[in-house]
This record gives C-alpha cells, sequence and structure tokens, in this order.
C-alpha cells in the first residue's frame, strides 16, 4: 500500500500530472529511484515551490524584491544552503534559477529539503501524525526504539485505511466489506521515516487520494467534536450522527493505536500547493489532538458501532474453495470466494444436505453458485446467514478454466468435504 520516502531519486520527471505506464495515476510511487536527479524545471511552479519551502519551515531572508526570494533551511546549519527562488517563472533566467533550488535541494543534509522534492515530484496533500512519548521511549536505540516506529507506522496505515473506507460508502463499522478497493485508492502513497515514532509525514497524491485526504479531513474533526461531546455530557449521540461524516470503529481503533502509550497525539493535514484547496475545506487546516482521557469515549464508540451495524441483504456469485462437514449426509459449511454482489474477499455460510451437495457439483464442474442471505456484521461481514437459492452459474470459458485451476489446487479441502473429515 505504502512506498517509503527516504530513497533516492532518479530520473528528472515532470512535476504535473502524467499517465502511468502500469496503469497507475501521476504521482504513483515510481517517481522515485536513484540520487541526484529532479523534477524538471520548466514544469515546476515558483510559487508552489516557495510555498513548499514555507510549508516546512524554510526561513525567507529577502532577496530581489519582485524578481527573487532567498530561503535557508531550518535549525542551527540552515546556512549551509541557500536558495534563490524567483517569484514568477515569467524572467528569463527563472528556469536557471529554479533549476539551481533544485540540484541545492537534492544535495542538502536537511530532511525537510526531501519532503520538499517529494511533494513537487508527487503533488501530494501531506498527513502528519505525533505522539508525544516519553524520552525514554522515543530514544531508545535497537528493539524498543523499532517498536515506536512500528507503533505510529501501524497507527497512520489504520487511519488512512479507514478514511479509504468511508469514502467507498460511510458506515459504523466496515469489517471486510470494501476493502480491497479501499486499499487500492492507497497504492500511490507515500510515507516518510519515523524517527523515534515521534513524527511520521505521508504524501497522498491528489490525482488517486485526495477524495480520502477530504474524507479524513471531515471524520477526524467530527471524531474530535463527538468525544468532547461525550466527555462533556455522557451521551453517544454525537457518534452515531459523525458515521456520516466517515467516523467508524475503524478510525476510532486507529485513533486509540495513536494516543495508547503515548502522553498525547494528533494528526495534521496540508493541501498540496499545485491543487489548491478542496471545496468546503479551509485553507490550513486545524490540527486534531487526543489525549489519554479521550480513550474511553473512543472505546464506547468503536464498541456501539460493531454492535449497532445491521446485517446487509445480498445475492451473492462466489467460487467454491473450500467444504466440509461432519459426515457423509447433512448440512455443511462452504466458504465462497466472492466474484460480486458484496464488497467482501470470502464469506463463510452454512447450507443443508441439497444445497451442500449443488455447491459441490458446481465446484467440481468449475461453475461458481449464487446465493441469497444476509451478510453479518459479527466476525467482520464474513459470514452469510440464512443462505438460501443455492444455484450454478454459467460462465465463459476463461473464467471456467481458472476455477478449475482453483480446484485442483485446493482438491485437499474437497477431499475433507467427501471423507467427512473435520
Amino acid at each position: 500500500m505504502h512506498r517509503s520516502t527516504d530513497e533516492p531519486f532518479h530520473r528528472a520527471r515532470p512535476a504535473g500530472p502524467r499517465p502511468h505506464p502500469d496503469g497507475h495515476p501521476a504521482g504513483h510511487p515510481d517517481v522515485l529511484g536513484a540520487a541526484g536527479d529532479i523534477p524538471d524545471p520548466a514544469l515546476v511552479d515558483p510559487a508552489v515551490l516557495g510555498a513548499l519551502l514555507d510549508r516546512h519551515g524554510w526561513r525567507r531572508h529577502g532577496g530581489a524584491a519582485g524578481r527573487y526570494s532567498r530561503w535557508t533551511p531550518p535549525g542551527p546549519t540552515g546556512g549551509a544552503t541557500s536558495l534563490l527562488v524567483p517569484v514568477t517563472a515569467a524572467f528569463p533566467d527563472s528556469e536557471d534559477l529554479i533549476g539551481e533550488a533544485l540540484t541545492a535541494l537534492a544535495r542538502s543534509g536537511a530532511p525537510s529539503a526531501r519532503d520538499v522534492l517529494v511533494a513537487l515530484t508527487v503533488p501530494s496533500d501531506e498527513i502528519r501524525w505525533w505522539r508525544d512519548v516519553p524520552e525514554s521511549a522515543a530514544g531508545a536505540a535497537g528493539a524498543a526504539g523499532w517498536t515506536e516506529d512500528e507503533h505510529l507506522r501501524s497507527a497512520a496505515r489504520q487511519t488512512l485505511l479507514a478514511g479509504a473506507l468511508a469514502v467507498r460508502a460511510p458506515a459504523g463499522y466496515h469489517g471486510s466489506r470494501h476493502r480491497r478497493k479501499a486499499r487500492a485508492a492507497l497504492d500511490g502513497t507515500l510515507v516518510g521515516p519515523a524517527p523515534g515514532g515521534r513524527r511520521l509525514t505521508v504524501f497522498v497524491p491528489v490525482a488517486s487520494g485526495r477524495a480520502v485526504a477530504v474524507q479524513l479531513y471531515q471524520a477526524l474533526h467530527a471524531t474530535r467534536e463527538a468525544v468532547d461531546y461525550q466527555r462533556a455530557t455522557g451521551g453517544m449521540d454525537a457518534f452515531d450522527a459523525a458515521v456520516a461524516a466517515g467516523v467508524s470503529r475503524e478510525l476510532t481503533e486507529a485513533v486509540i493505536a495513536l494516543v495508547r502509550g503515548s502522553e498525547g497525539a494528533g494528526i495534521a493535514l496540508e493541501w498540496a500547493p499545485a491543487a489548491g484547496t478542496p471545496d468546503g475545506c479551509p485553507a490550513r487546516p486545524e490540527p486534531v489532538e487526543f489525549s489519554p482521557g479521550d480513550l474511553p469515549a473512543l472505546r464506547l464508540a468503536g464498541a456501539r458501532y460493531l454492535q449497532d451495524e445491521p446485517a446487509v441483504a445480498v445475492r451473492i456469485t462466489g467460487a467454491v474453495v473450500r467444504m466440509r462437514r461432519s459426515g457423509p449426509r447433512g448440512a455443511g459449511i462452504v466458504r465462497l470466494s466472492v466474484l460480486a454482489g458484496a464488497e467482501v474477499a470470502h464469506v463463510r455460510m452454512q447450507l443443508d444436505e441439497e444445497a451442500y451437495r449443488i455447491a459441490g457439483h458446481a465446484h467440481l464442474v468449475g461453475l461458481p453458485i449464487q446465493v441469497e442471505g444476509r451478510l453479518e456484521s459479527r466476525g467482520g461481514f464474513r459470514r452469510l446467514s440464512g443462505a438460501s437459492q443455492v444455484a450454478p452459474v454459467q460462465v465463459d470459458e476463461t473464467e471456467r478454466d481458472r476455477l478449475m485451476k482453483s480446484l485442483q489446487e485446493n482438491l485437499d479441502f474437497f477431499e475433507e468435504a467427501c471423507t467427512g473429515e473435520e
């Protein structure tokens, strides 16, 4: 899903959108590579470069009024690098100045220089997570320090997935629904380093992931408001209303993971300067912060979402991948790989003797089956209850061959079914 930005650059690439040879949108992580190369200066907007430098803490020191500005990186060693950035691209030497600035960024040892280059190469909304962890944990070397790093990365992954799931369809509890498409929406996401488990920056490409960033902005602020309401009144109504804004059990679990073991944590979003501000969002969104005192409300909300999400009536088409029953006759358990009808990868269901026989025969001749039932929230929407109307479905020869290959790969499961072994 994600790829580290802590990699060298290679092959100068346009900063604007371009199709990827594998069908990925512009901003796919393949724009990164070997050291030394930079975005094409002719395609870099000076205003975007200046906005990114300012965002990442670079200091402006004047310059020729109306022509260019001088920038140095943050920190005590800022004077070691100095960039001249033109005000516009209209001057004859603007492209040369931008090229020199990009080269200086590529050679700079400042961590923020890489972030600026990534944001230019991959026009992205930036999402930042931070955790206030005790010094003993943040400064630890070896396994302890690695654990803090992974803790922050895991919480960030959970947050992004919750946002992508909410884009697919708001729900109090998503379970296994929509996960394939939600993960696909995050394919181009670039993840920076997380030293000491304190801070992490993720670049979400505008072309493929802006909807996720906007959804997270709405959902995180709705979560904060719902927590405040619950802590002030004891009521959970605000969490019910927040589902429409993208709040879910998955998001509350992500925030719990972020805060747990810390003295406080937060998430901030900043929009890609090249793409502008999304409709309905502020130009500079306020960070959303959470504390350990928020955890009880978040846990209550997650439990409420899990309990209240209703079952869904579905008609599923799927390939049988496993069958099991306790003897040669009677009802049995069937597992389907879902082809259509529900946004889940697999479902498990109990079939009576006749339906079980139909499912087994359909698989043996390389056909999927169609079945009606209710997709239960218990277990993550992986169980189909009240299964009925089981019937084989005709498919073309290509799909039939694929299913027959699946039969050969899973033959041991059907031997168990025939012999009645558990």
